[in-house]
This record gives structure tokens, sequence and C-alpha cells, in this order.
């Protein structure tokens, strides 16, 4: 291959195409919930938590939460206060919304 058609195949190669033939993108950066900043690829001490929903008799119904946390907030220790107040709040939203 000539030296400017290898960057075209290589960029064709490395796309992630779905069932429609639509591009799909690599890599989505996900957001910290408590601190709002985007998480890096290479922030390896970051999170996601999924909690789960219980019933009134404490069954799980299936459903989940997701919850993403940086690892600065990690580190500062402000990782399980602002997971509790994300919950309460989420939990607060559900009752007006009812």
């Amino acid at each position: 291959y000539k030296s400017t058609v290898w960057p075209y195949l290589l960029h064709q190669l490395a796309r992630m195409i779905n069932d429609e033939g639509q591009t799909v993108d690599l890599y989505i950066p996900r957001k910290c919930a408590w601190s709002n900043k985007l998480i890096t690829a290479k922030d390896h001490a970051s999170v996601q938590l999924n909690i789960g929903h219980l019933n009134e008799d404490g069954v799980y119904t299936g459903q989940f939460t997701t919850f993403a946390l940086t690892g600065k907030t990690r580190c500062f220790g402000e990782s399980d206060a602002g997971l509790d107040v994300l919950w309460n709040k989420k939990k607060a939203d559900e009752k007006a919304s009812q």
C-alpha cells in the first residue's frame, strides 16, 4: 500500500459499526455523579456502582441505578458521603414524581 492509503485503511479497520451500518464511537466517556467531572480512560481508581432496587419486602426487583465516581473523589474520602447524598436525592426525586 502507498503511504497515503495506509492511514485511511487503518482508520477503516478501527471503526465500530452496528447492525444498521452506523459508525459507533469506540470510547464513551463517563462523568462523575458527585463532582460532575469527566472520568478519563486513565483514571484506574474510578468506580461505577450499580445499586439494586428493592421492593417493600426487601426483594430485588431487577432494576438498578448506576453511579460513577472518579478516583480523585475516592482518594479524598468524599465518595461515601457523596453517594449517600446522591441516593437520597434520587429517592426524593422518585417520590416527587409519583
